[in-house]
């Protein structure tokens, strides 16, 4: 199956359902960039009258990982992914509707060939930034990937 809006949107409300009720959903998804929204309402609230910080992390983690999903199934290969540590900076209230971007697609092409080529692990520090509607940043956030290729199991 083809990785696409759609498909990643339809995993999400399965298996991801905590992120699809708060409201994040993928926009656009290409070999380079990831986009996802979530906007601002009750069921995502934090007590400061904004988004609350996990919200906007798993936004920021969908545009991430939607790429890393999207290059290992093109690769045709078996191989795994995980978080493996993240990092947020929040510059300014989360309200209204944002927008988590993440232009990191080609770091994650060299991580693939080598893990194929090795048969060893790599990381990758991939970004994603969240502006409000204003286009002013509120969140920054990095996720270390890890990918590896499966091994054979006979």
């Amino acid at each position: 199956m083809e990785v696409t809006v759609k498909n990643m949107n339809r995993f999400l409300m399965f298996k991801l359902p905590a992120a699809f009720i708060c409201g994040v959903r993928l926009k656009k998804l290409d070999e380079k960039k990831a986009i996802a929204t979530v906007k601002y309402r009750w069921i995502n609230q934090n007590p400061f009258n904004s988004m609350y910080f996990a919200v906007q992390s798993m936004a920021a983690e969908l545009t991430t990982g939607a790429i890393v999903i999207k290059k290992i199934k093109e690769s045709g290969k078996k191989i795994s992914m995980l978080v493996t540590n993240h990092n947020g900076n929040f510059t300014k209230k989360a309200i209204g509707k944002i927008s988590f971007t993440c232009n990191d697609g080609e770091l994650i092409d060299e991580a693939l060939s080598k893990t194929v080529k090795t048969g060893d692990g790599q990381t990758i520090i991939m970004k994603s930034i969240g502006v409000d509607e204003q286009g002013d940043v509120v969140s920054e956030y990095e996720f270390e990937w890890s990918v590896k290729l499966k091994s054979d199991k006979s």
